[in-house]
C-alpha cells in the first residue's frame, strides 16, 4: 500500500464527510461567520467535530470544558453531544471572537447550554474551582501552555473524566527532538506530561483531514 498523498487523504476526507457528517446549516454557517470576519481557519475539520459530538454522548458527559473558543464551531458540536440541562464551559481569551462565538452559539440553537469565559485560561481556570467536576474537557488553545491545561483538566475533573486534546503531531514536527518551535516544544511537553503523570491514562492519533496532517490525544483522568 503506497503512503497517502495529500489528494489522497482530502479526497477520502470529503468523502467520510459527505458520508457521516452531511451538511449542517448551523456549523457551516459558523464557519461562514469566522470566515467573513477574518478569523484563523483553525476549527476542527468536520469529522474531527462529530468525534468530540459523538464522545460527548458516549461518556454521558453533562458537564463540558472546551479551552479555546474561536467562533465555537467545536463548541456546537460539544453542546449538541450533551442532554437538556447540561452546560459547555468555554474559554476565549479575544473579546471578538467571544462576540462573534456568541452570535454563532445562539443561530445554532444552543447558546442557552454555554457559558462563554473570557480571559487568558491560564487566568481563567482557577475561578472554576469549587464547582461541579468536569465529564469532558477539550484543549484546543495555545500549544505552550499544554501542560498548564492538562493540569487544570484533572484538577477540575474527576475520575473517568474524559480529556481529549487538539493538534498533537502537528505536520510530524511533535517526533523532532530538536525543534526551537515554542508550540512543539508545548505539544512535546504535554505528550510527555500524559505519558507520565499518575492522574492520566492517554493515547494519541495521527489524522489526515480537511486541515491536514496532525493529531489529537485522548485521555482518561484516573
Amino acid at each position: 500500500m503506497a503512503d497517502p498523498t495529500p489528494d489522497t487523504w482530502r479526497r477520502v476526507d470529503a468523502y467520510l464527510t459527505e458520508t457521516l457528517v452531511g451538511h449542517d446549516p448551523g456549523l457551516e454557517q459558523a464557519v461562514d461567520a469566522q470566515n467573513d470576519a477574518g478569523l484563523p481557519a483553525i476549527e476542527v475539520a468536520p469529522v474531527n467535530g462529530k468525534l468530540l459530538h459523538l464522545i460527548a454522548r458516549m461518556s454521558g458527559a453533562r458537564r463540558v470544558l472546551e479551552i479555546g473558543t474561536l467562533g465555537a464551531y467545536s463548541t456546537i458540536w460539544l453542546a449538541r453531544g450533551i442532554p437538556a440541562g447540561g452546560q459547555v464551559v468555554t474559554i476565549e481569551a479575544e473579546p471578538l471572537n467571544a462576540e462573534l462565538a456568541r452570535a454563532n452559539l445562539d443561530r445554532a440553537g444552543v447558546g442557552d447550554k454555554v457559558e462563554i469565559r473570557l480571559g487568558r485560561a491560564a487566568d481563567v481556570l482557577p475561578t472554576l474551582e469549587g464547582g461541579d467536576p468536569f465529564d469532558l474537557v477539550f484543549i484546543d488553545a495555545d500549544k505552550e501552555s499544554n501542560t498548564i491545561y492538562l493540569d487544570w483538566a484533572a484538577r477540575l475533573g474527576r475520575p473517568g473524566t474524559v480529556v481529549m486534546v487538539d493538534n498533537t503531531v502537528r505536520g510530524g514536527e511533535v517526533a523532532n527532538p530538536a525543534t526551537e518551535n515554542p508550540q512543539i516544544i508545548g505539544v512535546q511537553r504535554g505528550l510527555e506530561m500524559l505519558g507520565r503523570d499518575p492522574r492520566f491514562d492517554a493515547t494519541a492519533l495521527q489524522t489526515l483531514d480537511a486541515k491536514g496532517y496532525d493529531g489529537i490525544a485522548i485521555a482518561l483522568v484516573v
